[in-house]
């Protein structure tokens, strides 16, 4: 394989959750870069279509759509706006998700808290999945990302259901590697403490230190940074690579334990 087309992506279809900010933001950026005609959804339609907006600007072909992740009808049309739009689809990056950050404390959060969270960052991901895969394997080539988290294999006070349910994620990743496999591949990219605009609005610079002390590269994470490792997976790169989790953590773990 010639080394321009290790990591093109001409001609196939992705879809990205959560892609009107930070690591989705940059993961559909990233992907139309590469070649790919990208379905941005996000909660927030005006936020999505400002990505979309710059993909286009770009010369990149792309589609803005509302999408609530917990919302099954949602999802459909999701899957069926990008399939009316472009006629395929190759590539889903479940990057939409939410909670911990310490805000879980187990004897004020209810046994509804701790559901939403599997609902949003499992849940959802597995029924787009099982959404997406038929037009993938009818296309004879799939990939399918999880954005997972450190947090699923840490322990930090607080953080219990996110972590669980992030935990949960990188399981059903090796599961559905078996399901879907061979035309589908069922990767999961664990991120590190990634500095997005919402991270560096509270972040001190003697935060950013303590965070750092177990990092061996010694800075946080940016968003272009795991939407690296997302081409990867997506990308003829990693054509043998199936049911794994990629830790992209600067070599350590940034805590504030």
């Amino acid at each position: 394989m010639y080394l321009d087309k290790l990591f093109s992506l001409e001609g196939k279809v992705a879809i990205v959750t959560g892609g009107g900010n930070g690591i989705g933001k940059a993961s559909a950026i990233m992907l139309a870069k590469a070649g790919a005609s990208v379905a941005v959804s996000d909660l927030k339609l005006d936020d999505a279509k400002k990505v979309t907006d710059e993909i286009i600007e770009a010369g990149g072909k792309a589609l803005a759509a509302e999408c609530n992740v917990t919302e099954d009808a949602h999802l459909v049309s999701l899957v069926d706006e990008t399939m009316k739009k472009f006629g395929r689809i190759n590539f889903l990056v479940n990057n939409a998700g939410g909670g911990g950050g310490g805000k879980e404390n187990p004897f004020k959060i209810t046994v509804s808290d701790f559901e939403w969270r599997f609902k949003l960052n499992v849940f959802s991901a597995w029924r787009l999945s099982q959404l997406c895969v038929p037009h993938m394997k009818k296309d004879g080539t799939g990939s399918i990302v999880n954005i997972s988290s450190m947090s699923s294999i840490m322990a930090s006070h607080n953080m219990s259901a996110y972590g669980s349910a992030k935990a949960a994620m990188n399981q059903m990743t090796k599961y559905l590697a078996m399901d879907f496999g061979p035309e589908v591949r069922v990767n999961a990219v664990g991120p590190g403490a990634i500095k997005t605009d919402a991270l560096a609005s509270v972040l001190s610079p003697e935060m950013e230190k303590e965070m750092l002390k177990g990092t061996p590269l010694n800075r946080l994470g940016h968003p272009d940074d795991i939407a690296g490792a997302v081409l990867y997976f997506c990308s003829p790169a990693s054509q043998w690579v199936s049911g794994q989790i990629l830790f992209v953590n600067g070599g350590g773990i940034q805590s504030l334990e």
